[in-house]
């Protein structure tokens, strides 16, 4: 009996030891963690000399995920600060505008500390994982995580990853020359007790009316109904089409494409829109902070690329979209 007592812990503590020098054994820790766990905590977004200061309440009540980030910079100026509340992929923002309140409604994907995806198949296709030295953050212990791309098509990210639960404590994205482009870190974070969800309610002032936000009406659109018009094809290695929807905006006579490419982390938008009477047409690439953005005309369509990709990305993907010609047989 103890030579079996033996046996068995020397398995646990090889699985262990195997374990931690598994970055992807970590990275999918991360994942499920900042689904999993209920916590509280003020994190910073940084872009450039921007700054931002959220607040986050986050709860799995019996596999239901409830999250309320609270930004606290806007709220001094503005007298009351934007509250964004998430539940599953349903996104309600309330954000001041004047004396009003502004209520928007979205979907949403990929929010900090849920930063990756449960499933990794599509990132490690696309990076190699190293694990790094370990790094306080917060107050608490962090293992780091060098994701590194294996072409041009995406950046690097540094990822922190808290040793004891897991959850993902600060994580940057870095270009070619290993500069900091965009990076989102805990300053201060604590673990809920409670699945309380009181909270999970919005700070109604009495003295502002709300309105909700009806813009842009929204619609997914699956693959039986896409425009058979244009086609997509020869995107950078590692991205697929995630999401595709059909935008109608106030003052556009037409809808407005947008399709969504990701490659398990990085996400590309590609917009299409025909060119109509009075709309000048724009071509060529911008740089915004992180945020590349390419323009094209096509065929009397307007293609605008967007994304926090590489210039290469945007460019390509671009590049990717052709219209069909009309024939008799698919009029």
């Amino acid at each position: 009996m103890f030579r079996v007592i033996l046996v068995v812990a020397s398995y646990i503590v090889c699985a262990a030891s195997y374990a931690g020098d598994d970055p992807w054994f970590v990275l999918q820790k991360t994942a499920y963690a900042a689904r999993e766990l209920n916590y509280q905590g003020i994190f910073t977004y940084q872009n450039g000399k921007q700054a931002r200061s959220i607040q986050i309440t986050h709860v799995n009540n019996d596999g239901q995920e409830m999250t309320r980030n609270v930004v606290l910079d806007n709220g001094v100026e503005a007298g009351q600060p934007r509250e964004v509340y998430s539940q599953g992929s349903d996104i309600v923002i309330f954000r001041p505008q004047n004396q009003k309140m502004v209520i928007e409604k979205r979907r949403g994907q990929n929010l900090f500390p849920a930063m990756l995806p449960t499933e990794l198949q599509a990132i490690k296709a696309s990076y190699t994982a190293h694990l790094g030295a370990l790094e306080y953050v917060a107050g608490r212990e962090a293992q780091i995580i060098d994701l590194v791309p294996n072409d041009a098509f995406r950046y690097s990210y540094k990822i922190w990853a808290d040793t004891e639960y897991g959850l993902l404590l600060k994580m940057a994205m870095l270009d070619n020359k290993n500069q900091t482009l965009e990076q989102i870190a805990f300053s201060q974070l604590s673990t809920l007790n409670s699945q309380d969800t009181n909270w999970f309610q919005p700070k109604i002032d009495v003295s502002k009316s709300y309105t909700m936000e009806d813009n842009t009406v929204v619609n997914h659109v699956n693959n039986s109904q896409v425009n058979s018009n244009w086609i997509v094809t020869g995107l950078p290695t590692g991205y697929v089409k995630i999401d595709h929807l059909e935008l109608n905006i106030p003052g556009k006579t037409a809808p407005v494409d947008q399709m969504i490419f990701s490659d398990g982390i990085a996400s590309v938008s590609l917009f299409i829109e025909p060119l109509t009477k009075g709309m000048h047409p724009k071509m060529g690439h911008m740089l915004i902070g992180s945020t590349n953005i390419c323009a094209n005309v096509i065929d009397g369509y307007q293609i605008t690329v967007v994304g926090e990709v590489p210039e290469a990305t945007v460019m390509q993907i671009a590049k990717a979209v052709s219209f069909k010609k009309q024939t008799v047989s698919n009029k």
